[in-house]
């Protein structure tokens, strides 16, 4: 499961963002789309593909909600909250859509199976409804929408990777772009809804991938973070490839020594990692490529080994804390962050106890927490009682908030006096007279731009002099 943003250490969550090209005429369509994306980093880059196909239809994106004549909303369906969010939203664009004839608003993405009947007859919130495995059929959708019709297109696919399609990079700092590699995933994690909505695993062709980011590098992007719901299964056999026989498979080591080959220059990220999937194979490559960031994004949900059973997570809590181990046994540097869940059913305080040892145990750098949100048609609806009282999942999630917040501090000490290469991002959201950048344990580091001659893209060696819980503050250093 990717990163989904709830309560967070983490000062680069995004939420509902409306998107607009990085580049392109502004004059050269007739018509505008506006969009917004919701929870994971695999929506924000499905609506990059959306806004490709869209594009080639004579659509141009707009920040601009009344200039519109297409409003998509790419939903996700990991939290409650997140629906609520989303339907509210719809219910405000409905107001718009009745003062401006003619204007189309349209659901994306993970709630458009579950939600398509009530977005579209009961509530008539929407006149357009298509699945992530669906947007190719976007321009016929729009065009019998047009024409009165509800238009509704959820199939899920055992092929669609969508890897001919070149991703129109919305809002993009010109430095970094995501690089989805696989899409679905075959992990039934219980609490989890991601398979239902986003299908089986399938890997996308490999010489795409690495056309992809050699035309992202060659456009003057930095960093490419290679995206899947789990990454580390990635395994496509191709008719043809350069890396050895046509007969051989390419695993996500052999994908990501590739990446990195495109150039030195060229930083390698990469989310999410399953803890059971996650190899040697990857971490020895990981620990021989400089451009290959030193961070791994690694979900414990629980710490507690009898809960991990209940959400069929496939790991013991000595066997997860054995994985990090091997990390830093592997790579002393790398940063870790993780996924946690609060009060999961049946969870007692000593499995609640259990999950603070093991962030204790781990020392997460950062983590994205909260509490268990039951989710219609998941293995744990359909087997659990959700019985832990929801004032205890609060007290319990503060409790890991409050415990990350010193990890994620203590973190951050160890780096005082530490020098880090980084990646200039942009300016700092503080300040103009400041550089924002991340190192290569993503940790975000902020610095004064002084005489300089530095820009967005630049690699620049910093020395940290402070910082807070989460942010690194230094000073370039020659």
């Amino acid at each position: 499961m990717l990163d989904f943003v709830t309560d967070k250490t983490h000062n680069e969550a995004r939420q509902g963002e409306a998107y607009a090209p990085f580049s392109g005429d502004p004059n050269q369509y007739k018509k505008r789309f506006y969009i917004e994306s919701y929870g994971c980093q695999m929506n924000f880059a499905d609506s990059e593909i959306v806004a490709s196909i869209l594009n080639k239809e004579g659509f141009g994106a707009t920040r601009n909600l009344e200039e519109a004549d297409l409003i998509f909303i790419n939903t996700c369906s990991i939290r409650e909250k997140a629906e609520q969010t989303v339907r509210k939203r719809l219910t405000e664009f409905r107001k718009l859509k009745e003062q401006k004839k003619g204007m189309l608003v349209g659901v994306l993405g993970c709630m458009a199976e579950r939600l398509k009947s009530k977005f579209l007859e009961e509530e008539k919130l929407v006149d357009i409804v298509v699945g992530p495995d669906a947007y190719r059929t976007l321009p016929g959708l729009v065009e019998e929408a047009e024409s009165g019709q509800k238009a509704v297109n959820v199939l899920l696919s055992r092929e669609e990777t969508y890897a001919d399609i070149s991703p129109v990079r919305l809002d993009s700092n010109g430095v970094s772009a995501f690089v989805s590699i696989m899409r679905g995933c075959n992990n039934m994690c219980s609490f989890c809804v991601v398979p239902f909505t986003r299908g089986r695993e399938r890997s996308r062709d490999v010489s795409s991938i690495i056309r992809e980011c050699r035309d992202l590098f060659e456009k003057g992007f930095k960093e490419v973070t290679l995206l899947g719901q789990n990454v580390d299964s990635y395994y496509y056999t191709p008719e043809s490839t350069q890396i050895n026989s046509p007969e051989t498979p390419v695993t996500f080591a052999m994908l990501l020594e590739q990446v990195a080959l495109i150039s030195p220059e060229l930083r390698v990220r990469f989310s999410t990692s399953h803890p059971k999937d996650i190899t040697d194979d990857v971490l020895h490559t990981m620990a021989r490529y400089e451009n290959i960031c030193k961070y791994i994004h690694l979900p414990v949900q629980s710490g507690s080994s009898r809960i991990l059973q209940l959400m069929n997570r496939t790991y013991t809590r000595e066997w997860y804390m054995a994985k990090v181990d091997r990390i830093r046994q592997i790579m002393p540097d790398c940063g870790i962050s993780s996924d946690i869940i609060a009060g999961f059913c049946t969870e007692t305080e000593e499995d609640h106890k259990d999950t603070l040892s093991v962030m204790e145990y781990s020392r997460y750098d950062m983590s994205y927490m909260f509490f268990y949100s039951e989710r219609p048609g998941t293995l744990a609806e359909r087997r659990y009682t959700d019985d832990v009282p929801i004032e205890v999942k609060k007290r319990r999630l503060q409790e890991i908030v409050e415990l990350q917040n010193r990890l994620s501090q203590e973190s951050n000490k160890k780096d005082l006096g530490k020098t880090f290469k980084v990646l200039i991002e942009g300016d700092s959201k503080r300040s103009d007279k400041d550089w924002m950048g991340r190192n290569s344990q993503n940790k975000v580091v902020v610095f004064a731009k002084e005489n300089y001659a530095l820009k967005k893209g630049d690699y620049v060696n910093v020395k940290v002099e402070d910082c807070t819980q989460a942010t690194l503050l230094g000073k370039i250093v020659k």
